[in-house]
């Protein structure tokens, strides 16, 4: 055990005295810190199977024997290797998100990173491991808010030995507005020209697998236009993990 986790352990019984262990979602009384009881695990809601190998919409079971994408991926074919999702988009990641964005409530990082590690497989010993590239804020968006979220998310997937955490791999170069209510072609021309790769950091993206990571994806905006940076800077396949994946099925 190296120090810092014999710390860790040291003074957990002291931090269970001050701060009882409780569900951030109800407040019930826990074991340990840094999970959910069990009714409140029993509402998260994760994802199965059939769904869309490009982007984990569920599909019926017919529309995946026809074809294993969905009908927007086959229509507007994703540029990203794929999609990993810890979980489906309802009111309790939703509670966990906003606790842990606006609620300031960071701990959660911990158990919701967690989760995120557990979609994804263990890095090939014999290949350099995936760079964990966390969605950029503005500058202005982190200074309101105090950290990035999505950074947090990628280095407790980092260590979980899930990959290399790549920290400041993209910026965001101006504000953009509320995405919602805009169509496809709207979200695209917002984003236009606002994320890009470092110039620091394009040798280290350059020729590397990328895991694109964030909180919540809805209409893939952002992140489609984080993973189009990430491949004009020479990034030979980006995938996303999130926590939590908005997702409609298809019939």
């Amino acid at each position: 055990m190296n120090f810092s986790a014999h710390l860790s352990e040291s003074v957990k019984p002291v931090v269970d005295l001050v701060y009882p262990p409780r569900c951030p979602l109800c407040g019930a009384p826990l074991a340990e810190q840094g999970g959910l009881c069990a009714e409140c695990w029993a509402t998260l809601e994760f994802p199965g199977e059939p769904s869309c190998s490009s982007c984990q919409r569920p599909m019926s079971l017919r529309a995946h024997a026809q074809n294993s994408q969905c009908r927007a991926c086959q229509e507007h074919p994703p540029r990203h290797g794929g999609i990993a999702a810890a979980t489906l988009y309802n009111d309790a990641s939703r509670q966990l998100v906003l606790n842990f964005k606006h609620g300031r409530k960071i701990a959660l990082a911990a158990l919701m990173g967690r989760l995120m590690a557990a979609r994804l497989p263990s890095p090939d010993p014999a290949q350099p491991p995936p760079l964990l590239v966390p969605v950029p804020l503005h500058r202005w968006r982190i200074w309101h808010r105090g950290f990035n979220q999505a950074a947090m998310l990628a280095q407790a997937i980092a260590e979980h030995g899930r990959g290399e955490l790549l920290v400041d791999a993209l910026v965001r170069s101006r504000r953009t507005p509320s995405l919602g209510g805009l169509d496809r072609s709207e979200r695209e021309q917002a984003l236009a020209g606002a994320i890009a790769v470092r110039p620091s950091r394009v040798s280290r993206v350059k020729g590397r697998t990328v895991i694109l990571v964030d909180d919540v994806l809805t209409s893939g905006a952002t992140s489609n236009a984080c993973v189009a940076a990430l491949l004009a800077q020479g990034a030979e396949r980006v995938t996303i993990s999130c926590f939590a994946r908005v997702v409609s099925g298809e019939r």
